[in-house]
């Protein structure tokens, strides 16, 4: 077996681990539901609920991986009493990666596609349907979905090929810098826009009263899930980065760390599209088409607008495809921890059977097109479903138990691990909040989630 490595530095222990957690929910949909739900007053409850529901369970995450030094698939081995069977969830948490690349690699290729698109000049001069066809036109193209689907599956494991040192913290470092970056540019442009006052009143100031209008109790959830799923937790995405860091620092200070990088980006994204979509008159509630149909007529409507859209999606792709090399760092150490592969034989045989389990999603807009499950929709709709609606909530419940449980690694266990180190602690005072009321919260994120698919229209 390989001999592990450890992260290089403790910056790139959080570029990395903010990298998996940053994607497209914080870029993409982070701006349209924040549109949906009345602007600064859903923000004030997702900034709670993201303190009070995910730094716990990050911190969890992070303790379970460097306690037993393995990937989510054995570290329930290491930690678990004896003769109870906690691993068997290593299994399900090591599906749920599969399970998620399985479309997000489909959507990243999206992004890298309107890149091009966008820097060839590809939508100078369309009108607004004919930008609004394009993106129909590339779903209806079975070459071209599964051609960047392969292009993002490649990119994604040359990169982690070359090792977590060398390959995935230099690359995730690049990255999130480069989108850090990038986005402080547009916001500054956004910002500038004649009429953007408006969007800026929009995304500050609380409007309570848009709130009773949409229901207080739907965005409320809706706040509440944001949070959640954001940080992409419960399938042990982010314990395989736990499993790479020393004891110097204590879990809890490095978790919030991470959280207020996964926030900074999400609001400033906010800076980004509100301005932009008021100084356009443009309504930023209408949904995941605003960045495909609606974005590009912003640009081409903008003075050099080639100049500011094609680094928006540049922006775009960097966001998924940090989360994509995180990922699929954790589905190597799957194959290295449980089969003792070298990382050269993980990377062939992984990227070999992503592509092919890709490939569903990639043709369920086109050639399966008539694939669909009632109530839930396409083969995308399905995966995204499963991982969304189940894996994330569940997954965290399991860790939350395992942490807190006698019948787990318990209470003292994990609180030992996570205030090794120095710096911030996770607090003993709230062992009673995450032993029985945040379990009883997220048990009741998962049945919302039923109940609003399956019987609210």
């Amino acid at each position: 077996m390989e001999k592990r490595e450890n992260f290089k530095s403790r910056i790139g222990f959080i570029m990395t681990s903010a990298g998996c957690a940053i994607g497209l929910g914080n870029v993409w949909r982070f701006p349209f539901i924040t549109g949906q739900y009345g602007g600064a007053a859903f923000v004030l409850f997702y900034l709670v609920f993201l303190v009070l529901l995910g730094l716990p369970i990050m911190v969890m995450e992070f303790a379970v991986g460097r306690a037993s030094a393995k990937s989510s698939v054995r570290s329930f081995h290491a930690l678990q009493p004896k003769g109870s069977k906690w691993h068997l969830f290593g299994y399900t948490a090591a599906a749920g990666n599969y399970l998620l690349m399985m479309f997000y690699t489909t959507v990243a290729g999206w992004m890298l596609s309107y890149t091009v698109k966008s820097a060839r000049g590809m939508f100078s001069g369309m009108s607004p349907d004919e930008v609004s066809s394009v993106f129909g036109t590339m779903l209806a193209n079975p070459a071209e979905q599964v051609g960047w689907m392969a292009v993002v599956v490649i990119i994604g494991f040359a990169i982690c090929l070359r090792g977590l040192k060398s390959g995935v913290e230099k690359a995730s470092t690049f990255i999130m810098t480069s989108l850090l970056f990038l986005m402080l540019v547009l916001v500054v442009r956004a910002v500038t826009l004649p009429g953007a006052g408006s969007g800026l009143a929009f995304y500050l100031k609380p409007d309570f009263s848009k709130m009773v209008s949409s229901g207080i109790g739907e965005v409320i959830f809706a706040a509440m899930g944001q949070s959640f799923f954001t940080l992409s937790l419960g399938i042990g995405s982010l314990a395989i980065f736990g499993s790479y860091i020393g004891k110097e620092k204590a879990l809890a200070g490095e978790a919030v760390s991470i959280i207020s990088l996964d926030t900074f980006v999400a609001l400033m994204a906010g800076f980004i599209i509100f301005p932009t979509c008021f100084a356009f008159g443009v309504n930023p509630g209408q949904g995941p088409g605003l960045i495909f149909a609606t974005l590009p007529n912003i640009f081409n409507a903008m003075k050099f607008g080639r100049v500011w859209g094609t680094p928006f999606f540049i922006l775009m792709s960097f966001a998924s495809l940090s989360t994509v090399i995180a990922v699929f760092e954790n589905i190597i150490s799957y194959a290295i921890d449980m089969a003792g592969w070298s990382r050269r034989k993980a990377v062939v045989v992984n990227l070999v059977l992503i592509l092919l389990l890709s490939l569903p999603c990639a043709l369920g807009f086109n050639l399966w097109a008539n694939a669909t499950v009632p109530g839930i929709g396409n083969i995308q709709d399905v995966e995204d479903f499963l991982v969304s609606n189940n894996l994330l909530p569940l997954g965290s419940l399991v860790y939350l138990l395992f942490c807190t449980t006698r019948y787990g690694w318990g209470f003292d266990g994990f609180i030992t691990e996570a205030n090794t180190g120095s710096g911030l602690k996770f607090p003993k005072a709230i062992r009673l909040y995450v032993t029985w009321i945040l379990p009883l919260i997220i048990i009741g994120i998962w049945i919302t989630g039923y109940v609003q698919k399956f019987f609210i229209k």
